[in-house]
């Protein structure tokens, strides 16, 4: 399906009454008679958005790409091993990445929530073998990952996580009291920044996204970069004890 040619216009008003209503109704027989005012409301402009977004990020020069067909998340949950048996999500949710898929590493999260919207920046819950090289990119370039951390300080975005271990991870115990010590323990590596209603009501959400990324570009490039190097060098353990002479 090619991507939506129409401009974003915003989310009216009936996008957030659509998610009060179902955040109170949480059921089959709420959602389906109003699957439509989803879908019009809803899903149409988020298609939009990501598809404007997607120009936009082009024109900036940052390889992001924003796939209305791939990039935005279904809204129905998966309740097959959770306790919270709600069917339905109560928020609309996409990424924009390098491929355009919801898998590639590093990404710009867009989130249509009543009062709780917002965009996000950077590596969530990475694969192991790209946390690993996240890691060792921090102990290879302590200064350079720090200094980066305070430019986005300086800006008025703070680097989070969401988890982390208790401990600095096995193979990394050098590093222990280091300047990127804490870092290691993390497993996300994210930026955010909070939107209003009235924000994602306007085209000039476009604009106010795209700046976020724009200024979210040396967390990407950081962990892009890692992601690309190549993996350490095969360390073999060598016998304690001395080999046999050979028989000849």
């Amino acid at each position: 399906m090619p991507k939506t040619t129409k401009t974003f216009a915003g989310f009216r008003p009936t996008a957030f009454s659509f998610f009060r209503g179902l955040a109170k109704h949480n059921d089959p027989n709420w959602f389906k008679p109003r699957k439509a005012v989803y879908e019009t409301e809803v899903l149409a402009p988020f298609r939009e958005l990501i598809a404007a977004l997607d120009r936009a990020l082009e024109i900036a020069g940052i390889p992001l790409v924003g796939d209305p067909d791939r990039g935005i998340f279904r809204i129905y949950r998966d309740v097959r091993f959770s306790a919270d048996k709600r069917l339905y999500k109560t928020h609309a949710g996409a990424v924009l990445t390098r491929s355009g898929g919801k898998k590639d590493p590093g990404l710009l999260y867009v989130h249509i929530e009543p009062d709780k919207c917002m965009a996000a920046v950077g590596f969530w819950h990475p694969e192991p073998d790209l946390l690993t090289r996240l890691r060792r990119a921090m102990i290879d370039e302590p200064d350079g990952f720090v200094g980066m951390i305070g430019e986005l300080e300086k800006r008025g975005y703070k680097l989070t996580t969401d988890t982390q271990l208790s401990r600095i991870p096995r193979g990394f115990e050098a590093a222990k009291g280091s300047l990127v010590a804490d870092y290691l323990c993390w497993k996300t590596f994210i930026t955010e920044v909070a939107l209003t209603d009235a924000e994602m009501q306007s085209p000039d959400a476009v604009s106010r996204i795209v700046d976020f990324a724009t200024a979210m570009r040396p967390l990407l490039e950081w962990g892009w970069a890692a992601a690309e190097d190549p993996p350490p060098p095969l360390t073999l353990k060598m016998p304690t004890r001395p080999l046999p002479k050979p028989d000849f």
